[in-house]
């Protein structure tokens, strides 16, 4: 049953990845689009904004699948100097504290998105879109990353590989 979960989490981090990779394509259309309106002489509203929602997005939503595939900076200059059963457990107290704060990051993200909802929150830009919109992403992003923190804790305290 935990690999048929750990399967499915993989699949859930690789999806974020594309998504991830998705917003960083429409970042660079954005940009182009309002370099080349410039050049012709028409203005397209709210592309900086939207520039700047897809690269949020893009960052929140790699943040899953580059820890699951060991691309974040760890400390492991530090877990490196323990051995054997210290070493897992420093590993076991950084993975908890990990959790914790991207479990933090994500029910504050996710608080934001309601709160934004319940007030009809409006971004200051040329657009004015619905501040939420682009959060959701963030709250998304993030909270993927938190079960993927998480997900490395259960398999550290089981002592299981994950991959």
């Amino acid at each position: 049953m935990i690999y048929k979960i750990n399967n499915f989490l993989k699949l859930v981090y690789k999806f974020s990845g594309y998504l991830a990779s998705i917003f960083l394509i429409l970042v660079a259309v954005f940009i182009l689009t309002g370099i080349s309106s410039r050049i012709f002489g028409f203005y397209i509203r709210g592309l900086a904004e939207y520039s700047g929602y897809s690269m949020a997005a893009a960052s929140f939503f790699a943040l899953a699948y580059t820890f699951y595939n060991n691309g974040h900076i760890r400390i492991t200059l530090f877990l490196e100097k323990f051995k054997n059963k210290k070493r897992r457990l420093a590993e076991i107290w950084c993975l908890s504290v990990a959790s914790f704060f991207s479990g933090f990051m994500a029910y504050y993200f996710i608080k934001m998105v309601i709160i934004s909802i319940k007030f009809e929150e409006r971004s200051e830009g040329a657009d004015e879109i619905l501040i939420w919109i682009p959060q959701t992403s963030l709250a998304i992003g993030s909270f993927v990353f938190f079960i993927c923190i998480f997900h490395h804790l259960v398999f550290s305290i089981l002592d299981k590989k994950i991959n």
